[in-house]
Formats: C-alpha cells, structure tokens, sequence
C-alpha cells in the first residue's frame, strides 16, 4: 500500500533578518503569546469578581502591566531552568554555562509554570492581594499563548510525533524525524492545550467563581489535555518512555491534574467570593443578595 503522506512546508526559521540581526519565528510567537495575554487580561478587568474589586484598590491596567512583566519573566527563566533540570540534569549539571544557551532550543512548560507562580506570589505580595485572586485573573489568558508557543514549534519543525499509521491523511514528514510519516503533534497539542482549553476555561471564568477554581480548571486541563497529547508526540531520545510506558511530560503532568483537582474542590469546600458589588456566588453563578428568614438557607436564585 502506498503512502499518501505531507511533506513538511519548508520554513525558514528566521522571520526577519535586519543587517544580520535574526528574530526567529519561534520569539515572533513568544511576542505574540504576550501581546494576546495583555488583551485578554484588559478584557479580564470587565469580568466578576475583578470588576467589583476595590480592597486594597481597584484591579487596573497597571497590575496587568506588573503581571505580565512578571510572567515574562518567569517562562523565561522557569522554562529554561525546567528544561535543563527535568530533562537533561546530567548534563547542565556538567556542564553549568549551558544553561544560558538558550539559542541551542530547550524550554519547559512546567518549569516555566514555576517560574509563573513565583512571579504571581511576588506581584500579589506586592500588591497586597490574594495569591489565588491574582492567579485566577492571569490564567484564562494563558493557553492562548500556549497555542501561539506551539505552532512555533511546528514552524521549527522540533517536537514532532510519532510515527503515523498509513491510512492518516495527514501524516508529514519531517526533516529532522527521518523519512518516517509522523504525527504533527506539535498542532494537536497547539489545539488541544491552547484552543480547546482557551475556549472551556474562558467560558468557565465569566462567570463569578469562588477563589481558586478557575486556578484549579487550568491545571486540571492543561494536564489532562497535555496528558493526552503526549501519546502521539515522540518521546525525547535522551529520556525516551519511562515507568509504565509513559514520556516524562506525562508523568509531569499527572501532579497537575490532581493538584488542579484538589485546589478546584477546596476552593468550593472554602467558598471564598472576591465579589465585592453586593452579588453572592453560588456553585458559580452570580446570584442577586436578598434577605431570607434566618432559618432559611441560601440557594441558587
């Protein structure tokens, strides 16, 4: 049977290149990831609870502005540290002033999502605001920029799949993979953890919840969704699978999902409201406060 199978489109990596100065298309997505974050987070501020908040001041474009310089810094950072860290420790620990090589490749997501948290820890510290009032506010931001981080993949044509069976019309060949049809998982995971769960968790987060769920719904998705993902995506040839068959971005991202379980259900079993404008909020809706008879309980309106 003959294989109908994609050639990889030949990109140049570098998208500009002014007097030898090259900008990659792969910081091009980077730029991009952050310019979206800062609209949405802009959109973020018309939202519940954020639009009500005014303890110890108002939510402003300011602290977007603080947040994002932050989170900037923290996928940076994070992500390389992670990076050299989770996957290649023997090495960086060899061999230290690898680490700043950052033009050889080499960036992880769940470093970088350290790296987030502590920017956020800082900028609520600083702010004298809730820790997870301040995550809730970043995170349904954040997966859109996922997306644009992993179609940058695709444009390098690094991170490819596995190999593909013959009947999937859209197996590719890479460069880098050898003359062997892979999956593009680097489009999978740019749909699944970037499109797929933008849309799911900034449809959970307009409406009021209670302080930490919509931390919790990112975790839990993004782990469960790169979970997934990681079945087609070749395992990195230094690592290849680890203990029960699975890739270490699998194994990473199991902690995620329970962590974002657990965090979701003790923010409900807490029910703390960041609402501030006379509302309540209940299983996460926003109900109208009204006076009922001290033995009759509160409910959905």
């Amino acid at each position: 049977m003959t294989r109908l199978v994609l050639t990889f489109p030949d990109f140049d990596p570098v998208a500009i290149n002014l007097f030898g100065l090259k900008i990659h298309w792969y910081a091009i997505m980077y730029l991009l990831a952050f310019a979206l974050a800062y609209v949405l987070m802009r959109r973020r501020l018309r939202h519940e609870p954020f639009r009500s908040i005014t303890k110890p001041e108002p939510w402003s474009a300011t602290d977007i502005e603080d947040l994002l310089l932050g989170a900037i810094a923290g996928v940076l950072i994070g992500g390389r540290l992670g990076y050299c860290l989770f996957y290649q420790p023997a090495h960086y620990l060899a061999n230290p002033l690898d680490i700043i090589k950052v033009w050889d490749g080499g960036m992880s997501f769940h470093g970088g999502a350290i790296g987030v948290a502590l920017a956020l820890a800082w900028c609520a510290w600083r702010r004298k605001r809730p820790f997870l009032q301040v995550a809730d506010f970043l995170v349904p931001a954040a997966p859109i920029g996922l997306a644009a981080g992993r179609f940058g993949n695709f444009i390098n044509g690094e991170l490819w799949g596995r190999e593909a069976p013959a009947s999937l019309p859209w197996a590719m060949i890479f460069p880098t993979g050898g003359d062997v049809p892979r999956h593009p998982s680097q489009l999978y995971q740019m749909l699944l953890e970037g499109i797929l769960l933008f849309v799911l968790l900034w449809l959970y987060a307009r409406k009021p919840r209670y302080r930490g769920q919509v931390t919790g719904f990112f975790l839990a998705g993004y782990g469960f969704f790169r979970f997934v993902a990681e079945f087609w995506r070749e395992p990195d040839s230094y690592l290849g699978l680890l203990g029960l068959g699975l890739s270490m971005g699998q194994w990473l991202s199991i902690p995620m999902v329970l962590a974002g379980v657990a965090l979701w259900g003790w923010a409900r079993a807490r029910r703390i409201s960041d609402v501030e404008d006379g509302a309540a909020v209940e299983d996460g809706a926003a109900v109208e406060a009204q006076t009922t008879p001290p033995d009759v309980e509160d409910g959905p309106q």
